[in-house]
């Protein structure tokens, strides 16, 4: 909905203060009072705008968990779809005071979780590990790659997380 994509632009550029009424308004073209009588209050706003993000965000990850490929290139390139949507994760953090979208979130990291440790591979506890370290690698990638932190590649850390490839059966070695 535009106004929702206006609320969570208008959090990105000034954060929670910048989210009036009178702003909303000018951004989506509807008037102020239509926006109250809809909303009711500038924090129902809010929740509404962070809500339809998080089931813009779900429906996202839904596609790009089918797309990724199995493997830690696989794992890569999902981070590296999600990714594509830096800002509007960050915007959506700014909501995790809400439990509902607090809740919300953490399913969606969970989610996101159970998607790298399956690319990932090896044991069910090693990979889930591997998973959330490279979930954290990658937010924290994120978050400081505005402040010159290229750091790392996606493709490398999920190998190295995954492990040595198994080895080939015995039949399968050359003699």
């Amino acid at each position: 909905m535009q106004v929702f994509g206006a609320v969570r632009a208008l959090l990105a550029a000034d954060g929670p203060r910048g989210v009036t009424f009178a702003a909303v308004a000018r951004a989506s073209g509807l008037s102020g009072p239509s926006l109250v009588q809809r909303h009711g209050s500038r924090e129902g706003l809010l929740r509404a705008a962070l809500a339809a993000g998080w089931e813009a965000l779900e429906a996202g990850t839904l596609a790009a968990v089918a797309a990724a490929p199995p493997g830690p290139r696989g794992a890569a390139q999902l981070l590296k779809t999600l990714g594509a949507e830096a800002g509007e994760l960050s915007v959506l953090a700014s909501g995790l005071v809400d439990k509902a979208l607090r809740r919300r979130a953490a399913g969606w990291r969970a989610g996101v979780e159970a998607a790298l440790a399956e690319r990932l591979g090896g044991n069910r506890q090693e990979a889930a590990e591997a998973a959330a370290l490279l979930f954290l690698a990658w937010q924290g990638r994120l978050h400081w790659q505005e402040a010159g932190g290229g750091g790392f590649r996606l493709k490398s850390a999920a190998q190295r997380l995954a492990g040595p490839p198994p080895e080939p059966a015995a039949q399968d070695r050359p003699t």
